[in-house]
């Protein structure tokens, strides 16, 4: 039997998780802990190391009456009995109980709701693993240009802190590796227009973003994924690209003069020559989890990275 100090401070640490994912949380009477309502969904909570309480905690069907309105609820155990399994109802043992108490905390400070996986059955891995890792998933036979996931989906959904169905998009983008050399000499001053670097331009809706290209891997993608099509062309990134380069390499050069008693300046712009510069342009693809629910968040799957901008036209990203 679990202890009733520990049961106690195990329930109070329950309901901080539960709340953290906006649930409605109640102490309900012996052997159960507490019972948790949330737009129509029911969980029913149960702290206990007894094999025959937990037994007979995953063989029993519960349902709650809410307003005339009958749901069936779902049941969540948490247990430090590492032998016992369970058929019917979610498992959490200490691996699940830290991910979640910790997370739980972190929703709570940056002002987000928790989000939990209530699937019946025991965890077979660690959480961590499942924040690293990308679901399993068939592949399309499609092969692409694009950045790895590394987020898996319900990694992705934590992240979002909202509860909703999650979409894999491949966003196009035109990744643009540019150098640039040469240089003018003005009077007695010498401007190099020397410059070498990647750049990458959102083929959708033309938003500039730093990239490596040396992570760009081509492989298939997952079968139940979208590829976005791009609104921009090649030749309208790699001109953009050229314009934006010359202009942050273009320098205005000042030269004091002296003539008699009198001193003035002379000022002159000096710009790279266009056809010094060099870009070598291809299309690629950035992995994001679009999470649709009472608003629509976009995550990267790549860098794990909570979007701000959406990266598609037409989607608001609250």
């Amino acid at each position: 039997m679990m202890e009733h100090d520990m049961r106690e401070k195990a329930k109070n640490a329950m309901r901080l998780i539960l709340e953290a994912a906006r649930f409605e949380v109640e102490e309900v009477d012996e052997p159960l802990d507490l019972s948790a309502v949330r737009d129509g969904d029911c969980v029913l909570v149960l702290c206990s190391n007894d094999p025959e309480l937990i037994g007979q905690f995953d063989k029993t069907n519960y349902s709650l009456m809410v307003d005339d309105h009958e749901m069936t609820c779902k049941k969540l155990l948490f247990t430090l009995e590492k032998n016992i399994a369970t058929e019917n109802c979610t498992q959490w043992g200490i691996d699940e109980f830290v991910q979640y108490a910790g997370e739980a905390v972190l929703a709570d400070i940056v002002e987000r709701e928790l989000t939990l996986d209530l699937t019946p059955g025991k965890a077979k891995k660690a959480a961590a693993a499942q924040a690293e890792a990308p679901a399993e998933d068939e592949h399309s036979g499609v092969s692409i240009l694009h950045f790895p996931v590394k987020l898996s989906e319900q990694a992705a959904i934590r992240t979002a802190g909202i509860q909703g169905a999650a979409k894999l998009r491949f966003m196009p983008y035109y990744l643009i590796h540019y150098t640039s050399s040469g240089e003018q000499v003005y009077k007695d001053r010498r401007i190099p227009f020397d410059a070498d670097g990647w750049g990458a331009i959102n083929a959708i809706n033309g938003i500039k973003l730093d990239l490596d290209g040396t992570k760009v891997e081509d492989s298939e993608i997952p079968s139940n994924a979208e590829i976005s099509d791009a609104h921009i062309t090649k030749e309208e990134a790699s001109e953009r690209m050229v314009t934006e380069l010359i202009e942050r390499l273009t320098q205005k050069v000042r030269i004091k003069q002296e003539k008699g008693d009198a001193i003035f300046y002379e000022e002159k712009t000096l710009k790279p020559d266009r056809k010094n510069i060099k870009v070598e342009t291809r299309q690629v693809y950035i992995p994001v989890w679009q999470i649709r629910g009472k608003k629509i968040v976009e995550v990267n799957a790549f860098t794990g990275e909570l979007l701000s901008e959406p990266m598609d036209e037409g989607v608001e990203v609250f």
